[in-house]
């Protein structure tokens, strides 16, 4: 019998599927399901089986979807538009800010998905407004408030999608240096971020290519080694041409969720296909 197939539930709420290597939503789940594949819920910091708590969730938005079709009650409604502003809400945020520690990077399928919860918390809305009490005309004033929200919250979404916070990118430190990252003596660029090796990587090859790269921007040559820098450093040519640093055979990249020094939040994380660890340099 088969190992069942392990679902990562990471800080920002996200689930990664570790073998099709890509971010999944409760929609993808529910199809597991009806496909009866084998799958386990791990939550990624604690470690713990949380696979009844998200098919919970997958059973909830199921019936919350059938009861604004089936029904059409007002409560149901509006409950789906508050859901769908929530979830709008929480991209934004990890655009800006970062969330639960986790930064996003703007795609098209994160644009696409956010102007599909503006038309569905305006066409819910929308819908729930006659279902209000009468007596102090809710309905009627809250179609204004949905128009304007809904305006609101395309203009913030372009605004974060035009203006995406800016990420440290790698684009050829002059050199590498030996930097003590939460008690660890590991290496870091000219600007003191960490940088990490990836797992299914090889000594000549870079398997982080496409939208992986967005995440961890590939370290580019040629650089120099500086104080306490005591490994190997040579340069490997990715797919597209570029050049990319290697350290004692390690293609070399930053992490997006690392903003400033001293920080290693990428280490350990299990994303796009393989584990990511910082680089530990000997004293």
């Amino acid at each position: 019998m088969s190992e069942p197939r392990t679902i990562k539930k990471y800080p920002n709420r996200r689930l990664y599927d570790t073998v099709e290597s890509r971010y999944i939503t409760l929609a993808d789940i529910r199809r597991l399901v009806i496909e009866r594949i084998d799958f386990v819920v791990i939550d990624k910091k604690s470690q713990a089986d949380i696979t009844r708590s998200i098919l919970l969730q997958v059973i909830a938005a199921f019936v919350l979807a059938a009861a604004i079709l089936v029904t059409g009650n007002w409560v149901a409604e509006a409950a789906g538009a508050g859901f769908a502003v929530s979830v709008l809400g929480g991209y934004l945020l990890s655009l800006w800010v970062g969330l639960f520690g986790f930064t996003e990077v703007r795609t098209a399928a994160g644009i696409w998905a956010g102007l599909i919860d503006v038309a569905a918390f305006a066409t819910l809305a929308i819908a729930a407004a006659p279902g209000l009490p009468s007596v102090v005309n809710l309905g009627r004033r809250l179609l204004p408030a949905v128009a304007v929200a809904s305006v609101v919250a395309l203009a913030l979404l372009f605004a974060a999608v035009a203006t995406p916070k800016t990420q440290p990118v790698a684009t050829g430190p002059d050199v590498l240096k030996a930097r003590t990252v939460g008690g660890v003596n590991l290496l870091t660029d000219s600007r003191g971020l960490t940088l990490y090796w990836f797992a299914p990587d090889t000594s000549t090859t870079s398997k982080c290519t496409g939208s992986c790269s967005t995440y961890w921007p590939p370290v580019t040559g040629p650089v120099t080694a500086g104080s306490g820098v005591t490994g190997t450093l040579s340069t490997i040519t990715r797919s597209d041409g570029t050049t990319q640093v290697t350290y004692d055979g390690h293609p070399l990249y930053t992490y997006i969720g690392d903003s400033a020094p001293g920080q290693a939040t990428g280490n350990n994380l299990n994303l796009n296909g393989g584990l990511w660890h910082e680089v530990p340099v000997s004293r």
